[in-house]
C-alpha cells in the first residue's frame, strides 16, 4: 500500500492522524479539480489528472511533518535548557525530568508534543524503565538527530559516572546552536517561500481574471485537440516550475 495511505504509525511522533490524512486528501482532490477546471474545463480531464493526487498528498504530508518537526525541535531545545537548570540545582536526572515536565507544560501547554512525550517518559520511569532507554525511544519515535545525540550522550555520561552536568551542558549548548541556525535559515527563507506561494497562484489568478473580464477569450483552447495539447503543455511546464522551485527552497541544515 502506498506510504500516504498506510495510516498513522504509533512509533512516529510526526506522522499524520486519520483525520489529518482525510483533510490532506480532500485538499489534493480540490487542487486536481481546480487544475482540470482552469486548464481543460472538463470533468474527464479531472479523472485523467487523478494520479496527481498521490504526489500532492505526499508533498502536503511532508510540509506538515516538517512544520511539526520544527515545532518539536524548538520545544526540545527549551527542554534541554530546563533539564540543565534542574541538574545544576542539584536534582537527580529523574527528578530533573519531573521539574522539566512542569516547566514545559507551562511554556508549551499540556497538549504539546513535547509534554505528551515527557508524560510518556514519566510513566515509563514509574514502571522502573531506565531513563536512558526512554530517551532513546523518544529519539527513535521523533526522528530528530538532536534528540538521538542527547540520548546517547546522556546514556554515556550516566554510565561513566563523570561530570554529567558539564557533559550535558556542553551537549545542550551545541544543540541550541544548531536549532538557532535552523531558525535563522527559516526566517531568511520565509519571505522567499511567501513569494513562491504567490507565484504558484499567479497563473490561476490571470486565467480567472481574463476569463471574467474577456469572456470567450480562452474558448479556442478548450475542447479541441490543438487547444488541449497547448494547455497540457502549459500544465506540464507549470508543474515542472513548481517542482523546481520546491527543490530550490529545500535547504537542509
Amino acid at each position: 500500500m502506498p506510504a500516504f495511505f498506510r495510516g498513522r504509525r504509533e512509533d512516529d511522533l510526526l506522522s499524520l492522524s486519520a483525520a489529518d490524512r482525510a483533510a490532506v486528501l480532500m485538499e489534493a482532490l480540490l487542487a486536481v479539480a481546480l487544475a482540470a477546471l482552469f486548464f481543460f474545463r472538463s470533468a474527464l480531464a479531472a479523472a485523467a489528472l487523478l494520479p496527481l493526487v498521490y504526489p500532492v498528498c505526499l508533498r502536503r504530508e511532508r510540509a506538515i511533518r516538517e512544520k511539526r518537526r520544527a515545532e518539536l525541535l524548538a520545544q526540545f531545545g527549551e527542554l534541554t535548557q530546563s533539564l540543565i537548570t534542574a541538574l545544576k540545582a542539584g536534582y537527580s536526572p529523574e527528578n530533573a525530568f519531573h521539574e522539566a515536565t512542569a516547566d514545559m507544560t507551562f511554556l508549551c501547554g499540556e497538549n504539546s508534543m513535547i509534554v505528551r512525550e515527557l508524560t510518556r517518559i514519566e510513566r515509563g520511569m514509574s514502571g522502573n524503565i531506565p531513563l536512558e532507554q526512554l530517551l532513546m525511544s523518544f529519539a527513535l519515535r521523533s526522528g530528530l538527530a538532536e534528540v538521538r545525540e542527547f540520548a546517547e550522550v546522556f546514556a554515556i555520561a550516566k554510565r561513566s559516572g563523570g561530570s554529567m552536568v558539564k557533559i550535558l551542558d556542553r551537549t545542550a549548548g551545541l544543540i541550541a546552536e544548531r536549532i538557532d541556525l535552523e531558525q535563522e535559515i527559516g526566517v531568511m527563507l520565509s519571505a522567499r517561500r511567501l513569494e513562491q506561494r504567490i507565484m504558484d497562484v499567479v497563473p490561476f489568478v490571470i486565467i480567472a481574471y481574463i476569463s471574467i473580464s474577456s469572456r470567450g477569450f480562452f474558448d479556442v483552447l478548450y475542447h479541441n485537440p490543438v487547444g488541449i495539447g497547448v494547455m497540457a503543455a502549459c500544465l506540464a511546464a507549470y508543474l515542472g516550475a513548481f517542482a523546481l522551485s520546491e527543490k530550490i527552497m529545500d535547504i537542509q541544515v
